[in-house]
């Protein structure tokens, strides 16, 4: 900007030239000049407010917009963020069908020690052992007095336990808070539930991840926040897993097994009901897993999921249905069932002598191995493999467990004769109970192919046609008769049409051969036999009852099927079914025979 002189020479000279005054010029220069900078102040002025304004409106009209966008949306409740944005703490719940909780968790503390800020760490070490017997007092001593500046004691701690070191008064100790899993049921379904422990973690929190069971196997779906809490929903039934679980305790005493499992599984949807494994454990404490002998005498081993066991004349119904389905046999066609029986350098033999014949209704019935083997035969080694292949025997079932891939069926390899021969009464071939029940759910479920599941609700898939529909009934027809008058009779629970299947195996020898006194009893059986809902598999490791006479009794008409019988009459009430008779009997109250009567607790 150029300002205009107060005394220009030229206008001075000329003013003085006409006797003009000056100072006037100069005046008035003085006041042209003010009245700019008033009107430049003035546009300054001008600008300023007009941004004001402006900023005004922007700024209410974005919180206008705000405001406009929360009261258009849900509200939702506000989450709390843990001290390490790292750690994700939260867990969904797991409940049963019914929404009953199987784990949950629960607020807690843990318990950790800055030993120098402790005004008396020999006494603090003292009085915590007092509190928790299981520390080492001489650790306590090292870590306190050391140059540590950091001591974990304790990752969780019960409200008692608490209250106990907080009334230590020792400055030094100190609580995190952090989120525990908890299973209210303790022992119900822990094979199942399997448990979990600590990940990530710092003192305000704590990553809580599954270990084994549904927990491991769900971990990431059970973790994820965009589920937003919504628990997983397992197909179990509380109420009837804990009444078998019940029955499998007391009549694994009665019959002094080293183990035992069941599995009770819808027939339509492949839903578990209920499935247990005992010995059993408790999740809330999970104790350590062996690192050496058998992995079965673990109460972590799943038997229902892991057990590889020959499951014996279980296996009968097996090659009878295929044959009844390619129409190759009938229920009254006779078959050789002379015994011994010679294939190579090896002579099969039945139980008892069942005479030169016997109707293939007669072999399921008396479960004749010379008669299975005949009807296996006419099936041939190739046809066979492939029927128990689609049954889905050679595969780990899909099971949503962690542990369902370690028990994949311990197949031959090579599949000669005299293996197609032992394989059609269950020897030779190793499968698990659930592998078990899946195959008798296929044949209750009129030929369709079951696979089981954990998760209710879960559309089942289409499963392939393996059996016939009229085969797959008259299979069922003839199990019926195996419980109404042969090896099964004990498991007969009149208005419920069992149908099912003994099987006695000898367990093999790590060495090579089998024991001569341990075996492996099964009961799989399915009801009603009319119009089968469910199919339930019993396992008892190693059982001997001892008869009246005085004769140890390890068959599975003896210890399983009793068993089992007991297990239909504690759940079938539960389960809604009622009994299939004009006369109403109380079926909880009927008691086996007194020799293996089972006393509930």
């Amino acid at each position: 900007m150029i300002r205009t002189p107060l005394r220009p020479l030229a206008r001075i000279l000329r003013a003085r030239e006409k006797g003009e005054n000056p100072d006037a010029i100069e005046a008035e220069n003085r006041a042209q000049r003010h009245a700019e900078i008033q009107e430049s102040a003035r546009n300054n002025a001008r600008h300023r407010l007009v941004f004001m304004a402006m900023s005004f409106v922007l700024a209410f009209g974005a919180v206008g917009v705000k405001m406009g966008v929360l009261a258009a949306s849900q509200p939702t409740e506000p989450r709390v963020q843990s001290g390490s944005a790292q750690i994700i703490s939260q867990r969904a719940d797991i409940t049963d069908r019914y929404g009953r909780v199987l784990a949950t968790n629960l607020l807690t503390y843990s318990l950790y020690a800055h030993p120098r800020q402790m005004v008396d760490p020999e006494g603090a070490a003292k009085k915590l052992v007092s509190i928790f017997p299981d520390l080492d007092i001489d650790r306590l001593r090292k870590d306190f007095s050391g140059k540590r500046s950091f001591v974990w004691i304790r990752k969780k701690l019960s409200p008692e336990q608490m209250q106990a070191v907080h009334d230590i008064g020792e400055p030094g100790l100190l609580f995190g808070p952090r989120e525990m899993r908890l299973y209210p049921n303790g022992h119900i379904a822990s094979h199942v539930l399997g448990g979990t422990t600590f990940g990530k973690e710092d003192v305000a929190s704590a990553e809580v991840i599954g270990v084994a069971g549904v927990e491991k196997a769900f971990d990431h779906w059970l973790r994820d926040p965009a589920n937003d809490g919504a628990p997983l929903v397992l197909s179990l039934d509380m109420t009837v897993q804990a009444a078998m679980e019940e029955v499998l305790a007391n009549g694994m005493k009665v019959m002094n097994a080293k183990g035992a499992t069941g599995i009770l599984m819808e027939v339509k949807t492949g839903e578990i009901v209920a499935m247990s494994s005992l010995p059993d454990f408790d999740p809330n404490d999970r104790p350590k897993p062996l690192l050496k002998g058998d992995p079965s005498d673990s109460p972590l081993f799943n038997r229902a999921v892991q057990g590889q066991y020959e499951l014996g004349s279980t296996f009968k119904i097996f090659p009878v249905a295929q044959a009844l389905d390619l129409k190759l046999i009938s229920p009254n066609t006779m078959i050789n069932s002379k015994t011994p029986m010679k294939i190579g350098k090896y002579l099969i033999n039945d139980f008892h002598n069942y005479g030169s014949q016997l109707s293939v209704t007669d072999i399921i019935v008396k479960s004749s191995n010379v008669g299975t083997v005949r009807i296996a035969q006419l099936l041939g080694p190739e046809r066979q493999r492939d029927f128990l292949e689609k049954l889905g025997l050679f595969e780990a079932t899909p099971l949503e467990m962690s542990e369902a891939p370690t028990g994949k069926p311990l197949v031959p390899q090579r599949w000669p004769a005299v293996t197609a021969a032992t394989v059609s009464f269950g020897h030779g071939i190793a499968a698990s109970p659930l592998h078990l029940a899946a195959a008798y759910a296929t044949i209750a479920n009129d030929g369709k192919r079951v696979r089981p599941t954990l998760v209710h609700g879960r559309a089942a898939r289409g499963g392939e046609q393996v059996l016939s529909p009229q085969a797959a009934k008259t299979a069922m027809a003839l199990m019926r008769q195996v419980v109404t008058r042969g090896t099964a009779r004990s498991a007969n629970v009149e208005g419920y049409e069992v149908a099912g299947k003994t099987g006695t195996a000898d367990k093999p020898r790590p060495n090579g051969g089998y024991y001569r006194d341990k075996n492996v009893t099964t009961f799989a059986s399915a009801f009603p036999a009319s119009a089968p809902q469910y199919v339930l598999v019993l396992t008892l490791d190693e059982p001997s009852v001892t008869s009246a006479g005085g004769a140890e009794l390890r068959t599975a008409g003896w210890t399983a099927a009793p068993v089992a019988a007991e297990v239909i009459r504690r759940v079938t009430p539960l389960l809604g079914l009622r009994p299939i008779t004009e006369k109403e009997l109380p079926m909880v109250e009927r008691p086996l025979p007194d020799r293996l009567k089972l006393v509930s607790n």
